[in-house]
């Protein structure tokens, strides 16, 4: 058993999540990385290396390669080649690689809306049109507008999708990917699959399938971006990987790499290997800890006038709508009531927030009773 109620100190760390409101009252619940202490597996290995004390640059270890393989083929049912690995410092900078490397000047690159806003970024940093599909909630989950991606797909080269969806919680089904993939067939769309939350599924009966796996022919126009980051708590380590099956498109993106791309962290390959290898128990416990937490959320909200959450299927990421409190900065009022949230407009819709909810169950039933209290205390105004 892991014991993730322990509280620990992130203060002093050079922690991103937890600077940004030192010395305040407020309860840091925004940016994506948790609050647990990764598998005993990451930090043995990482201990071991840094005892070692010779820091060079270094490759990804055979081990690595075999454990993603073997991860890939045991949990999601694709069968991969060594070949088509491609490992990257971060997926943020894939996507941004991915538009320089499948995408030409003037012609556009499509992102759903709302999402992970580098996803909305990157188009324009490299100098490519921006074209957005919404996200339409049917059935209580979040789905890609299909019909305007069909009218979208003729003005763009490439299509960025995130799946499982960041903020919206959805895990596509077979049958969705496959819809997605006959647009983009018809119209020669390469399709850049954002999968970094695929381990982190809380709804029991969602599955998550890479979209190289739906068909041979979609595995030829994609490439699927992956990595241990979220999973196992390891972000600032700086490891991912591209699993592009076609030579071609892999080929663009080591052209696209080539002076700009940083190698992957030393310590990046060393936790991946550590946590891919040993970190199965402690993740099936975080899982469990972590659907615990979103019933907690879930519970909240029903009790919350004018709060609303679509169904959420993975990651611990929720994408919570305050659209009926008519608040003139969402963030802003709850970080007066002492919880710190994403923005919505950051994600494309400035009338939900993002809650952060991979933290201990006490600091969650903190900030859902600052967020009650705040948002009761707005009803009677």
């Amino acid at each position: 058993m892991f014991d993730f109620d322990r509280e620990v100190d992130r203060s002093g760390t050079m922690s991103l999540k937890w600077d940004k409101y030192k010395g305040q009252d407020v309860l840091p619940m925004w940016v994506a990385d948790t609050d647990f202490v990764s598998p005993p597996s990451v930090i043995e290995a990482l201990t071991q290396r840094v005892a070692h004390g010779i820091f060079g640059y270094s490759r990804p270890s055979p081990r690595l390669i075999e454990l993603i393989i073997e991860r890939l083929a045991t949990r999601y049912g694709w069968a991969i080649q060594p070949e088509w690995l491609v490992f990257l410092p971060g997926v943020v900078p894939g996507l941004n690689l991915a538009c320089k490397a499948w995408s030409q000047h003037g012609r556009g690159i499509i992102t759903p809306k709302p999402v992970y806003y580098p996803f909305l970024q990157a188009p324009g940093f490299n100098d490519r049109p921006l074209l957005t599909v919404p996200m339409v909630e049917e059935a209580g989950r979040w789905v890609l507008d299909l019909a305007e991606l069909e009218r979208q797909a003729p003005s763009a080269d490439l299509l960025l999708l995130c799946n499982p969806h960041n903020p919206g919680g959805t895990v596509f089904t077979r049958e969705e990917l496959l819809a997605i993939d006959a647009i983009a067939e018809r119209h020669n769309l390469v399709i850049c699959s954002d999968e970094i939350h695929c381990d982190l599924l809380l709804d029991k009966s969602a599955r998550h399938i890479p979209y190289g796996a739906i068909s041979p022919e979609a595995a030829e126009r994609c490439a699927v971006m992956m990595a241990p980051s979220k999973t196992f708590n390891i972000a600032g380590l700086c490891c991912s990987f591209a699993v592009v099956p076609n030579a071609r498109l892999r080929f663009r993106l080591q052209q696209a790499m080539r002076g700009i791309s940083a190698d992957v962290n030393l310590l990046g390959f060393v936790a991946a290997e550590a946590a891919y290898e040993g970190g199965e128990q402690w993740l099936c416990e975080q899982l469990d800890y972590l659907a615990a937490n979103l019933a907690l959320i879930q519970q909240a909200v029903a009790r919350w006038p004018g709060v609303e959450l679509a169904s959420h299927q993975a990651t611990y990421l929720a994408w919570i709508d305050v659209s009926a409190l008519e608040l003139d900065d969402p963030v802003a009022f709850f970080e007066q009531a002492g919880v710190g949230l994403s923005p919505g407009a950051q994600f494309g819709n400035g009338q939900f927030v993002r809650l952060n909810f991979g933290c201990t169950k006490a600091r969650l039933v903190e900030a859902l009773a600052r967020m009650e209290r705040a948002i009761l205390s707005h009803g009677k105004q």
